[in-house]
């Protein structure tokens, strides 16, 4: 974790990340600013995942052609010229209807961009860091990616509130600059080390399937990716549409309580990710027992907040949750990470990224109408039974998964 490269590649993520969070308050208030209309304002996440699914789905052509690094780089490169772009196209046209659909298509334009960058990012941290290191930096990314989330809004509010819109998406580009210079820096050795099949010449159709054909023939990773899809339709509940109605029909209170839940989350995963630090070697000798204990302790805490009335301990729940949640997320990553040679691992992330998207975006519409038919209560039963299927999966499979310190390297084309 004293590497440089993993340094430049957490800076540059830690700036990116927090620029797309300003650059999001930042385009809400002017949409909301024009318009009024929360309709538009809410088409600024449905482009956004829109873009990176299709993006996402089609980076492992890219993927062949080009290394990590560049197109983290490209990226990013591509994200300032936009993000300037827009500053320049928002200041022409001023406040008028027709800057709004300026604003929604940058959005998409921006997002296809983060399509690949995301999975690039996650594929290159095994390359930068000991394999003995692995959960350790996982835990830590997670840590400083939960500090932004838990932070960022709260910051970007208040930067919108003093400076504007348009300016805190100046803010954004010089953010999103910054974050291109750490991402040069990066030394990838694994760049120039192809593996031998990666080197004939693959059609692009087979490209794109590539990931999604090696998730479902090794059991390993297809035990993962059935664990992430069930955790993916349950983390729906988490969104501040159907948190906005629990607020209002379980809690009983005023719209600040959103925010407290959020935030006692969003503590939950920072405390998480911080005894996944202070005990990685414990979590790598027990992978299996961590993934399995957390699923059910994560559906535990769902049942128990979708049942409760009182808030403070509504509050105690959800960041019981987020504690559950940075454990899982750690473990699989890091299970996923050993699972899978530093070469394929990328095809593997697009794929993974693309399904993500699209599970989330349907299972969105599915607890959406729950919510409405039949209440929120039943929207949280619902998604603790998913988490209780998944914890189950997890037992079952567990034989699947590598052990401590067992990784690809060991054995690429082995089933696990």
């Amino acid at each position: 974790m004293k590497r440089k490269s993993f340094r430049y590649l957490w800076i540059g993520q830690a700036l990116a990340n927090s620029g797309d969070l300003f650059y999001i308050v930042g385009l809400m208030t002017m949409i909301h600013g024009i318009t009024g209309s929360a309709m538009l304002m809410a088409m600024i996440p449905f482009f956004t995942t829109t873009a990176r699914f299709i993006s996402g789905s089609f980076a492992p052509v890219l993927m062949d052609k080009y290394s990590l690094k560049s197109l983290l780089v490209s990226s990013q490169i591509g994200k300032t010229a936009l993000l300037f772009l827009l500053m320049a196209t928002c200041y022409a046209l001023g406040e008028q209807e027709a800057t709004v659909y300026a604003i929604l298509g940058f959005v998409f334009l921006i997002s296809l961009l983060d399509g690949w960058a995301a999975p690039a990012s996650h594929a290159m941290l095994p390359r930068l860091v000991d394999p003995a290191e692995l959960t350790k930096a996982n835990s830590f990314v997670a840590i400083v990616d939960q500090m932004i989330q838990l932070g960022g809004w709260a910051v970007g509010g208040l930067l919108v509130a003093v400076l504007g819109g348009s300016s805190v998406i100046g803010l954004t580009f010089a953010l999103s600059l910054a974050a291109a210079v750490f991402m040069k820096l990066i030394e990838d050795r694994h760049e120039a080390a192809p593996e031998p099949e990666e080197n004939t010449r693959v059609s692009k159709g087979r490209s794109v399937q590539e990931g999604w054909a090696l998730i479902w023939k090794k059991p390993s990773l297809r035990a993962i990716h059935v664990i992430y899809v069930l955790e993916t339709m349950a983390g729906v509940i988490w969104i501040a549409a159907i948190i906005y109605v629990y607020v209002a029909d379980a809690l009983h209170r005023e719209e600040a309580w959103w925010g407290y839940i959020n935030a006692s989350f969003f503590l939950g995963l920072m405390l998480g990710g911080l005894f996944g630090m202070r005990a990685a070697g414990l979590i790598d000798r027990n992978i299996r027992k961590f993934v399995i204990c957390s699923s059910f302790g994560i559906s535990l805490m769902t049942f128990g907040f979708g049942l409760t009335s009182a808030p403070w301990l509504a509050l105690m729940f959800s960041a019981g949750f987020g504690v559950f949640e940075q454990l899982k997320s750690v473990s699989l990553q890091t299970t996923l990470q050993r699972s899978v040679s530093v070469h394929l691992l990328p095809k593997v992330y697009a794929a993974q990224s693309a399904m993500v998207s699209l599970v989330f975006g349907l299972s969105t519409l599915l607890f959406g109408f729950i919510t409405d038919e039949y209440g929120v209560r039943a929207t949280y039963i619902i998604a603790a039974a998913l988490l209780f299927v998944s914890g189950c999966y997890a037992a079952i499979i567990r034989t699947r998964w590598p052990e401590a310190g067992q990784n690809a390297a060991q054995g690429e084309g082995r089933a696990v």
